[in-house]
């Protein structure tokens, strides 16, 4: 991991040549450190099995495909004391399933931290059985409560389904923690690519609405209206997040191109400025050298340290998109779950 000061700017100007994939020195977004053996490795894999990508395929089909390679790639399951499944009434009356995950017993006389997590997937595919390995770890080591959300997703619920029901997990957790054994005062928001989006948005309504979440942990995440940076013309291709992928995902979950300037979709620069993110909760961001949402994520952090809000920016410079979810072929990407761990103990006070 590379800590970096916040820079719209993101990219180094030059690139080595990675994976057989051919880069030309002095292209702009592209990153200077070399990409991890064990990713390239991985992309070299998964060139020649020549498989579909998700975005070739059906929605249907996609989110199976999605939930079958989730669990090949990831470290095994922590074992954790419990896991439950729940649900909660969204404002339209849905049930929203739930899982919480519990590192040991808790009770209103010695409550536990709580992280709200959101799954990546583009807002289409992914579950909390495909996050359930990070879940797990999370809880386990981060000695917090972990309440997944399997909010709704399109093309079937499009935008601002996923954002709405987001809010009302989060605005039911804070009202209903202590009931579930988890501390009020120590509840911190977290999520990956999409989930992270999903976060962000939850941070600043979490702060309209007068709630306080301790952390916003942002893994990857989206958060700009177009997808026009310097990283996101470089890595278009070949870094297992491409620019087609990114598009038929939010295809799938725009109800209407003009959705994209909205601030629950696009916090960095949605409807041209984006969210008021002043007096939102700290954040900790975590972005990746070959990813093309780098630079989104690098400027997502500027702008909240613009707003007066800490923000700490986590830059892994050898690693791809979804790379929290690669434990099980790259071992590297342990010093990165150590990484979001210390961040939320450190949030909640526990050291």
């Amino acid at each position: 991991m590379t800590a970096v000061p916040a820079s719209p700017q993101g990219f180094a100007q030059s690139a080595p040549a990675a994976s057989g994939i051919p880069h030309t020195r002095g292209t702009p977004g592209m990153p200077a450190a070399a990409l991890d053996p064990q990713v390239a490795a991985l992309l070299d894999l998964i060139r020649r099995v020549k498989r579909p990508g998700i975005h070739e395929l059906d929605p249907i089909d996609a989110k199976t495909a999605y939930e079958k390679s989730a669990p090949i790639m990831d470290i095994a399951p922590t074992p954790v004391h419990s896991v439950e499944n729940l649900t909660v009434a969204a404002r339209d009356g849905y049930e929203i399933p739930l899982r919480l995950y519990a590192p040991r017993a808790a009770s209103w006389v010695e409550p536990l931290p709580l992280l709200l997590y959101f799954h990546g997937g583009g807002f289409t595919v992914g579950s909390v059985n495909s996050h359930d390995p990070l879940c797990r770890l999370l809880c386990a080591r981060g000695d917090c409560m972990v309440l997944s959300v399997d909010y709704r997703l399109g093309p079937v619920w499009q935008f601002p389904y996923a954002a709405n029901d987001a809010f009302d997990v989060m605005q039911w957790i804070f009202h209903e923690a202590a009931h579930l054994g988890a501390d009020p005062a120590r509840i911190a928001l977290g999520g990956d690519s999409a989930g992270g989006t999903l976060a962000a948005a939850c941070a600043v309504h979490a702060r309209d609405a007068g709630l306080a979440p301790v952390l916003q942990m942002l893994i990857y995440p989206g958060t700009c209206a177009r997808q026009d940076t310097p990283s996101h013309r470089a890595l278009a291709e070949g870094y297992l997040l491409t620019a087609p992928m990114i598009q038929w995902f939010f295809s799938q979950y725009l109800d209407s191109e003009a959705s994209r300037d909205d601030w629950r979709f696009a916090p960095l620069d949605g409807g041209g400025h984006g969210a008021d993110v002043r007096g939102c909760c700290p954040a900790w961001i975590a972005v990746a050298g070959y990813d093309p949402l780098h630079d989104e994520g690098v400027a997502y952090a500027a702008k909240l340290r613009a707003a007066g809000v800490p923000a700490a920016l986590a830059d892994y410079p050898g690693m791809i998109h979804d790379f929290f979810k690669l434990g099980r072929f790259v071992p590297a990407v342990a010093a990165a779950h150590a990484d979001a761990v210390a961040a939320l103990r450190a949030a909640f006070g526990s050291g």
